[in-house]
């Protein structure tokens, strides 16, 4: 039986969804603030399945507990409920480490796919582990061959982007990546070479295809040239196209 903490305080919605996840066959815990959310998740070290997390809280926000958590080293899957869809809120939710996010109000049906989705890709990464028994060779081809088929796994000047259990590996150490960051890297190193926009990161990555401020995509990629660039302020893999776009050089 999976287990999912929901981390909303307004108690009716609180109560509904706990009352419908229940009906589902999830085991449901609730915490009313994110102080007791991040108390269950990291001081008391509660085993959870999902986090079904609101921004709007009181005290910290749900941006500041899911940067928490993942400060922790805690990558249990978020899935983030924001009162506006904007996509500068979607993109602070991912940024703050989010795996998904559901704009309120939203249908049911809605929140069960996007909740069991995130639970079906935690099994496949386990069901992937039971498999190959052991982390994939840092020898493996890269995350798209020559025949433009995804791999798992990608390397390139001593480093490793292991794709399946969302990892990066360089310099002797391992770097656990969100779900968004990972697909950002899929996507650049998948158009390896090849100048990607903004604005095709905003809707092949993250789904967006309001206008926005690209410019927020610029902090994950700052982000990620911290894991992969030896000077991230001279970066030889990931470069900036001015005015367009970035470009990934292996």
């Amino acid at each position: 039986m999976n287990r999912v903490l929901i981390v909303e305080d307004e108690e009716h919605l609180a109560e509904g969804l706990r009352f419908n996840l229940k009906a589902e066959g999830y085991s449901v815990d609730v915490a009313g603030d994110g102080e007791a959310a991040l108390e269950q998740l990291i001081e008391k070290n509660k085993h959870f399945d999902a986090v079904v997390l609101d921004v709007m809280l009181p005290g910290k926000d749900g941006f500041e507990v899911a940067s928490t958590l993942r400060r922790a080293k805690n990558f249990v899957p978020v899935l983030m409920l924001t009162a506006r869809g904007r996509p500068e809120d979607v993109l602070q939710g991912f940024a703050a480490g989010a795996d998904d996010y559901l704009p309120k109000p939203f249908e049911l049906p809605i929140f069960l796919a996007r909740l069991q989705g995130l639970l079906r890709r935690r099994e496949w990464l386990r069901a992937s582990d039971h498999v190959n028994g052991k982390t994939k060779p840092a020898s493996a081809k890269t995350g798209s061959n020559a025949a433009g088929q995804d791999t798992d796994v990608f390397s390139f000047s001593g480093k490793t982007i292991d794709f399946g259990n969302l990892q990066l590996r360089a310099n002797g150490g391992t770097i656990q990546l969100t779900l968004m960051e990972a697909k950002l890297l899929r996507h650049l190193v998948r158009n390896q070479n090849r100048t990607v926009s903004r604005k095709s990161i905003l809707e092949d990555v993250w789904g967006l295809r309001e206008e926005t401020d690209t410019r927020a995509i610029d902090n994950f990629v700052v982000r990620l040239r911290r894991y992969i660039e030896k000077n991230p302020a001279k970066p030889k893999h990931l470069l900036t196209v001015r005015g367009v776009g970035y470009r990934f050089v292996g």
